[in-house]
């Protein structure tokens, strides 16, 4: 039977020093980041037990610890980071990771800047 169970945490902040240009390393800056994680959750379901899922307490943290980490030039590579680290958890097939930058060196209005990456467990 196919499964299609997701678990989706949006909003987490934290802030980073990310960016191509020098201020941005220097000053930083706040980011957001949105999961979606397709995974089985019939274990935790039939268990009522935190242990036999993602306990996304635990992994808003963790993703906010990366974010705060070693600073990277690209949203993209900071996305696959996060990503990677998702896809550690057994349960977790597939995560789709949405880092926003909404105070982006842009030098015209804008409301936000995202880079969205969708990456699967490779068996």
């Amino acid at each position: 039977m196919d499964v299609s169970d997701q678990i989706s945490l949006s909003g987490v902040r934290a802030f980073g020093r990310h960016g191509v240009f020098a201020h941005e390393r220097r000053e930083g800056q706040e980011f957001v980041v949105d999961l979606v994680l397709d995974l089985d959750t019939r274990a935790a379901a039939a268990s009522d037990d935190v242990a036999d899922t993602v306990h996304y307490g635990e992994l808003a943290e963790q993703v906010a610890a990366i974010v705060a980490g070693e600073p990277v030039n690209l949203l993209e590579t900071l996305a696959a980071r996060i990503a990677d680290h998702v896809l550690g958890f057994a349960l977790v097939e597939n995560v789709r990771v949405t880092v926003h930058k909404p105070s982006a060196p842009i030098p015209v209005p804008f409301d936000d800047v995202a880079v969205t990456i969708t990456r699967g467990r490779t068996r």
